[in-house]
C-alpha cells in the first residue's frame, strides 16, 4: 500500500428528512472535481444520516417522566434530553454525577446513548443515532452501485474511550467491507504466529476521515482512496460488539 488519499466532499446543503444522501454525495463529489471511484471508502457522519432518516426529536414534544425530571433537576440537565437518553438506552452502564454512560439498542456503549444537540438544524432539537446504521450504509452503497461505483460505506460517530481523555470518531455502521482485518494464524518475519492480532480497520478508517471532516467545517462526508479491501456484502458492525460474557469491564 504506497499511500492513501483522504479528502472531504464539500458543498452538501443542510440535510433534512427524506434527503437522498447517496445521490447527493455523488453529485457533490463530482461538482468538487473529485468524483467517486470504485474502490473508494466513503465515510459519512452519523448526524446527516439521522437527519435524512428523521431521527430527530423536538424537545418541546417530549413527555418527561418523573424520574428523568428528578434526575435532571438534581444535576442541572435538560429534562427532555434525559428522557430521550433513557428511551434510547437498553440499560445504564454507569452514572456518576451528571454523566450517563449507556448501552444503546444497537449495543454501543457511549455517553448519553449518542443523543446530541449540536448541529441539529434547529434550536430545541436533538439528534438520535440512526436506527439501523448498517442498513443505512447498504442503502448508500446501493445508490453508488446504481451509478457504476463500487464503493464501501462507513457511518461514523464521535465516541469517548475507556482510560483515555478526549474523543475519536469510530464506525457505527458499515457496508461492503469487513470491519476487522485479522492477522490471526499468520506468521511475522521472525516466525512468530499471531494469535490475537485483529485490527478494527472500520474504526481506523473512520478516525482517519475525521481529520478532514472536523466538527465545524460543515463537511460531513470524506472519501478514503487507496485502501485495498475485498467486497463483502454481509459485513456488519454487529460482529465487533463484544458479548457481555467476554467483556471484562461490564
Amino acid at each position: 500500500m504506497p499511500g492513501l488519499q483522504i479528502f472531504g466532499v464539500p458543498g452538501l446543503p443542510e440535510i433534512t428528512k427524506g434527503a437522498d444522501l447517496g445521490a447527493m454525495i455523488l453529485e457533490a463529489a463530482a461538482a468538487a472535481g473529485t468524483p467517486l471511484e470504485s474502490g473508494d471508502v466513503v465515510v459519512v457522519t452519523s448526524k446527516v444520516v439521522s437527519k435524512a432518516e428523521g431521527q430527530t426529536v423536538e424537545l418541546a414534544d417530549v413527555e418527561v417522566s418523573p424520574f428523568a425530571r428528578q434526575y435532571a433537576e438534581r444535576w442541572e440537565k435538560e429534562p427532555a434530553i434525559v428522557e430521550i437518553v433513557l428511551r434510547e438506552s437498553k440499560r445504564v452502564v454507569r452514572q456518576v454525577g451528571p454523566v450517563l454512560i449507556t448501552e444503546t439498542h444497537h449495543g454501543f456503549i457511549c455517553a448519553n446513548a449518542g443523543v446530541d444537540q449540536s448541529s441539529s438544524g434547529a434550536h430545541g432539537r436533538a439528534v438520535l443515532l440512526p436506527a439501523d446504521p448498517d442498513a443505512s450504509c447498504r442503502g448508500m452503497r446501493a445508490a453508488f452501485a446504481a451509478k457504476g461505483v463500487d464503493a464501501a460505506v462507513i457511518i461514523s460517530d464521535t465516541f469517548g474511550r475507556p482510560w483515555r481523555e478526549a474523543q475519536t470518531d469510530i464506525a457505527i455502521g458499515i457496508a461492503g467491507l469487513d470491519p476487522v482485518l485479522s492477522y490471526i494464524g499468520q506468521v511475522d518475519p521472525h516466525g512468530h504466529e499471531f494469535r490475537v492480532q485483529a485490527l478494527c480497520v472500520a474504526d481506523e478508517l473512520a478516525g482517519a476521515a475525521e481529520l478532514v471532516k472536523g466538527n465545524l467545517s460543515r463537511v460531513p462526508v470524506a472519501v478514503i482512496r487507496g485502501y485495498t479491501w475485498e467486497p463483502n456484502d454481509d459485513a456488519s458492525m454487529r460482529s465487533i460488539i463484544r458479548d457481555s460474557e467476554r467483556d471484562l469491564f461490564r
